[in-house]
């Protein structure tokens, strides 16, 4: 009991750190053992995805129902579309921009990549028209987010609109948002153990050669995050959502965490739901609103790395883009990365949309494919931060906006005026 009690004394953050440098240890000096506990990772990643479905719907819909008056649900949507539709398309230009300047698919060796198919990719129409469920039973069991996002907004105005006879229903969903909330706080206890296996079994599959056969990649990869948190997300945080940018990071370090681990913003969810309303005191009607959107259009890392990833192909194929190709390139990336689905690797998959439209056929496109999906998981990781990032950036730019607007249009107090617990 007394080990015990010293293990649940110290930080989570500090836990899973200490289980990612352990990870990566026994990926690199015994990578014989990391098999053996893959089973950790599968099972915590499973975990969380298995809550990821029911918390976007029973968030969403309690918070449409606490906001109350469909004014101001209009008003904190239409805001949170602007934002992500803003942060979105910045990251693909800084992706493009990474790109054009290091050149990193120049003299990139294709020839021995072996072909890797990803099917037809959605057209925008069909991405759009798809918002739509025909079933919900079918969008909740195959986790299709927009569709079960759509639905939950829907359902949410429905029970506003009941009045005195919805009322029963919103108190249901409020307790069992309640429920959930308690179950991420028991998974979340998992976290050290399942970053250790995660990490252990993608540093023994592919060691260091990441950064040795694709090392360029992967330093754009690292300084597109770097930036698009620098430039983008710093500047909103400390000018629009007025918070002080180092407890922000401070409050943030969890759900980073588990979007670097998991490689997925949809599994960043149930953590990020937590710190927004325990450690960055933002409104749970707000943040079970704005949140579960951002985990499904919310793909700063995953647009960067569109923008940066359909540059290197262009260069690796040895096509030289001009300014209408990149133009599109643009417009494209960003349509694409906000349909993208919240698990790893899915950028993949709209790779081959970019491309075709700008004329890659797609057998090159799964030669460049093929070329980069060893090496996916470790650049995953590293740029789904970004996009956990960007999720509770925008969440507390609306949150800032909507105090505003309940106080008549100002909010006294300095910067950091929003209480933040420090404690992590």
């Amino acid at each position: 009991m007394g080990a015990a009690r010293r293990w649940f004394a110290i930080p989570l953050w500090q836990r899973v750190v200490g289980g990612l440098v352990l990870g990566v240890a026994i990926g690199l000096f015994w990578p014989a053992a990391a098999p053996w506990i893959a089973f950790i990772g599968e099972l915590f990643v499973r975990l969380i995805r298995m809550l990821v479905v029911p918390i976007v719907f029973v968030s969403i819909v309690s918070g449409v129902t606490a906001l109350g008056d469909p004014r101001r649900l209009g008003a904190v949507g239409g805001r949170t579309l602007l934002l992500f539709a803003a942060t979105t398309a910045c990251a693909v230009s800084i992706g493009m921009a990474l790109g054009l300047i290091v050149e990193p698919g120049g003299g990139a060796a294709l020839g021995g990549a072996a072909p890797h198919a990803l099917g037809v990719a959605k057209s925008v129409h069909d991405q759009l028209i798809g918002i739509v469920p025909v079933n919900i039973v079918a969008a909740l069991v195959e986790g299709d987010m927009l569709a079960i996002i759509f639905f939950a907004m829907l359902f949410g105005f429905g029970v506003i609109l009941s009045g005195e006879d919805g009322r029963p229903m919103a108190r249901v969903l409020e307790s069992a948002g309640r429920v959930l909330f308690h179950l991420v706080r028991i998974v979340m206890e998992v976290t050290p153990f399942g970053v250790l296996a995660l990490i252990a079994q993608a540093v023994a599959d592919n060691g260091v050669a990441v950064f040795t056969n694709i090392g360029w990649l992967a330093l754009c990869v690292v300084l597109g995050v770097v930036a698009q948190i620098l430039l983008v997300h710093l500047p909103l945080i400390g000018l629009a959502a007025r918070l002080s940018i180092r407890r922000f990071f401070r409050a943030s370090v969890d759900p980073l965490l588990v979007a670097f681990s998991t490689a997925s913003s949809a599994a960043t969810l149930p953590v990020a739901l937590r710190v927004a309303q325990e450690k960055l005191a933002i409104e749970p009607a707000v943040a079970s609103t704005v949140l579960p959107i951002g985990a499904s259009i919310g793909k700063d890392g995953t647009a960067m790395y569109v923008g940066l990833l359909s540059v290197f192909s262009l260069q690796a194929l040895g096509v030289q883009a001009d300014g209408p190709m990149l133009a599109i390139m643009l417009l494209t990336g960003s349509l694409a990365a906000f349909g993208t689905a919240p698990i790893p690797s899915a950028s993949l998959f709209m790779l081959a949309a970019v491309l075709s439209a700008v004329g890659v056929a797609p057998e090159q496109t799964t030669l460049v494919v093929g070329f980069v999906l060893p090496f996916d998981r470790l650049l995953d990781m590293t740029r789904t931060v970004a996009s956990a990032s960007a999720n509770l950036t925008v969440t507390a730019v609306v949150a800032r906006q909507e105090r505003k607007s309940l106080a008549g249009g100002s909010v006294p107090g300095p910067a950091s005026d929003v209480p933040i617990n420090p404690a992590t």
